[in-house]
């Protein structure tokens, strides 16, 4: 009976002894790992992995940041040669900043970032991505309307205003004002003169300088007295003021060369002239830069050869012969 004790008494002893290591071992586990973490201020090495492994994806979404900003500079440098050169050339519109750059709408798509990103670099990465993406597919259709527009160049090269008015050469006209400020002839004051004023005789021929469609034609005893404005599509149109007589209508169709009706000195006008326009994308902008006054008189005719004589135009519209201002 007492043998039996003993060997229970021995098997308890053992019991508590496990269980005091154990707990001796749980306890000096925890001090060590206070030690290391909290005096030494040293990483366990569960955590010291997982820092690792961060640093290496902090490491490669830091170098995709880099590439999505070289690849948003070349973007940012496409997009400004599309607007300052390719659009512009061909009159189109720029592309608004706040279409270029729109976001994405709706729920927030980004939300499982949230949790798992705890400093945003994956979040932000994922939207530059996505907005490159909207950026490049914009930019991809504003190319899609270029290259679509440069197969109508030889239409666009008809319809720019590329020839003088009237025939420049010498004894048929001269420049009596040019674009920009000058002395008001009527007030004496300094004013912006928005076009070219060719001073010649009434009654010479007055010619589309591109192709277009008659926009405007007006009748007025003050201001431009008898005008055309013609518009020529790709931004451009033209006006053609103080006329005596307009041998075309609203909504008719003229090419470069046709003539438009006679020149006068209609309106309020200081001697018998046409002032000419050019407005580019709704600006006036010197007549100038778009004709070559040097030409001669038998290279103007070539210029208009084949439209029809001012003379024919005004007896087709007899009635558009207007009123005379005062000179």
């Amino acid at each position: 009976m007492s043998k039996k004790r003993n060997i229970i008494l021995r098997g308890r002893s053992r019991v508590y002894r496990t269980a005091f290591l154990f707990a001796v071992s749980i306890v000096m586990t925890g001090l060590y790992a206070h030690i290391y973490v909290s005096v030494l201020g040293l990483d366990l090495p569960k955590t010291a992995i997982l820092k690792k492994k961060n640093a290496e994806w902090c490491s490669k979404i830091e170098v995709l940041d880099r590439h999505l900003d070289e690849c948003d500079a070349t973007l940012s440098a496409l997009q400004m040669r599309d607007d300052d050169i390719y659009r512009s050339i061909f009159g189109m519109n720029e592309i608004p900043a706040e279409v270029r750059n729109a976001g994405f709408g709706g729920v927030n798509r980004y939300a499982h970032y949230d949790e798992a990103d705890r400093n945003g670099l994956l979040k932000r990465a994922a939207i530059r991505l996505d907005m490159l993406t909207k950026k490049s597919y914009v930019q991809s259709k504003s190319f899609d309307e270029v290259a679509e527009l440069s197969r109508r160049a030889g239409e666009m090269a008809l319809c720019i205003p590329a020839i003088p008015p009237v025939d420049p050469s010498p004894g048929k006209c001269r420049i009596s004002s040019s674009f920009g400020y000058r002395s008001d002839p009527f007030s004496g004051r300094s004013a912006r003169h928005t076009g070219v004023d060719f001073a010649l005789k009434p009654g010479n021929p007055v010619y589309a300088t591109g192709d277009g469609v008659v926009e405007t034609v007006k009748f007025e005893f003050f201001g431009y007295g008898n005008q055309v404005v013609v518009n020529h599509g790709f931004g451009y149109k033209t006006r053609y003021a103080h006329m005596k007589s307009i041998g075309v209508v609203e909504g008719m169709k003229v090419k470069r060369g046709e003539c438009l009706g006679l020149s006068g000195n209609s309106g309020k006008s200081s001697g018998p002239h046409l002032h000419y326009e050019v407005l580019y994308k709704g600006n006036h902008v010197n007549p100038a830069n778009y004709y070559d006054l040097s030409v001669s008189s038998e290279e103007y005719a070539v210029m208009v050869h084949g439209a029809p004589e001012a003379s024919e135009l005004v007896a087709m519209h007899p009635s558009h012969t207007g009123r005379r201002g005062r000179s």
